[in-house]
């Protein structure tokens, strides 16, 4: 089956011609395409989705995630990890357990994303103190035993986090710097000692300053470590994401951090047990402060690559370098072989149709 485009990009490079897929896989691109429509894109994968088009995911069920998936899947997401911010740990353990890790006509659960909850009491965001952990490396282990976790948000500074990382690292699992106070010396230890990524940048982190640079700047000044952003133009200035870029061009994964509200309208909603209003398009919680989004993954690609950004990273950005960070090797790009998990956009980045193991699922 042809996909019927004019382009597709592979890697980094923008390839002419069509996509032919046999059996749900790619099975040859570059072909011929006299009438081709639209550029092939490898489907968006987001690692921190709280929720969607009316659900809060740490509190749904099946027919939830279902009803949040079909909706994701409309804005390019063929791929994402549901995000589960702090919480008791009986509820943290009844939603693992209840992760539909097989979806039917909906985006691939690559996994869980855990923000928290051993993160830095001073920068919790909309976190609740009450669920807030130091580290704990046996409640860690219960938390993965429960269930699918494929990425960890912790504070790196926190006495005995070292003990957490190595647990992820001995399981397989991502780590990532995120809600933390941490100093630039703390944080190049953690990078050091296994850590890759950081959850979004300058966010709910020690800011950056000129003689104390924290997270940030040590994330900025290495080649090893994946920066997180929120290009929603909320969270971060366009000044700002435009240095993000210049210094780490190659590695920046965008990220939506969407809540329940996203997909839907302003309104009040729920993330966990803390309640949020949306009101213009901006996300607060009960005191005020930033928390989530109402962003879309396609929306965040188009912001990028507005910045002048090169539209093969722009793309990339929200596919092969999230993917990278939770080693899902088979999602996020388009190559021979693999999943044709594919989004096709039209010549102003809108999502034309989204293809799922090759089925057309979501067509404008």
């Amino acid at each position: 089956m042809r996909l019927g485009v004019e382009a597709a990009l592979v890697g980094r490079r923008l390839v002419r011609g069509d996509v032919d897929v046999v059996d749900g896989r790619i099975a040859a691109y570059g072909l011929a395409s006299p009438n081709g429509r639209g550029l092939a894109a490898p489907g968006f994968v987001d690692l921190q989705v709280n929720g969607f088009a009316g659900v809060d995911l740490l509190e749904s069920d099946r027919d939830g995630y279902r009803r949040a998936g079909e909706a994701l899947l409309a804005t390019g997401v063929t791929a994402y990890l549901p995000a589960f911010i702090t919480a008791p740990e009986d509820q943290l353990v009844e939603a693992l357990r209840d992760v539909p890790i097989s979806t039917v006509g909906g985006p691939r659960i690559l996994g869980v994303h855990l923000e928290g909850p051993f993160l830095a009491a001073r920068r919790l965001g909309t976190h609740p103190a009450t669920a807030r952990h130091d580290p704990d490396a046996a409640l860690l282990a219960r938390l993965l035993d429960a269930g699918p976790v494929r990425l960890v948000t912790l504070a790196p500074e926190l006495a005995g986090a070292d003990a957490l990382i190595d647990l992820l690292r001995a399981r397989g699992i991502a780590a990532s710097c995120g809600h933390s106070d941490a100093t630039a010396a703390q944080a190049n230890a953690a990078f050091d000692r296994g850590v890759a990524t950081v959850t979004h940048l300058f966010n709910a982190m020690r800011p950056f300053r000129h003689r104390d640079p924290g997270i940030a700047g040590a994330a900025l000044a290495r080649d090893d470590v994946v920066v997180q952003i929120i290009l929603d133009g909320v969270h971060l200035a366009d000044d700002t994401a435009r240095v993000v870029w210049r210094a780490a061009a190659g590695r920046v994964a965008l990220v939506t951090d969407a809540v329940a509200g996203a997909g839907a309208s302003d309104g009040l909603y729920r993330l966990g047990g803390v309640e949020l209003e949306i009101r213009d398009g901006v996300v607060r919680g009960p005191d005020g402060q930033l928390a989530g989004s109402v962003l879309t993954m396609d929306e965040a690609v188009r912001n990028l690559h507005a910045l002048g950004v090169p539209l093969e990273d722009s793309l990339a950005a929200a596919s092969t370098v999230p993917a990278g960070v939770v080693g899902a090797a088979d999602a996020g790009r388009i190559d021979v072989g693999l999943p044709a998990d594919v989004v096709v956009l039209d010549d102003n980045l809108a999502v034309d149709r989204v293809h799922l193991a090759g089925d057309a699922l979501v067509a404008a």
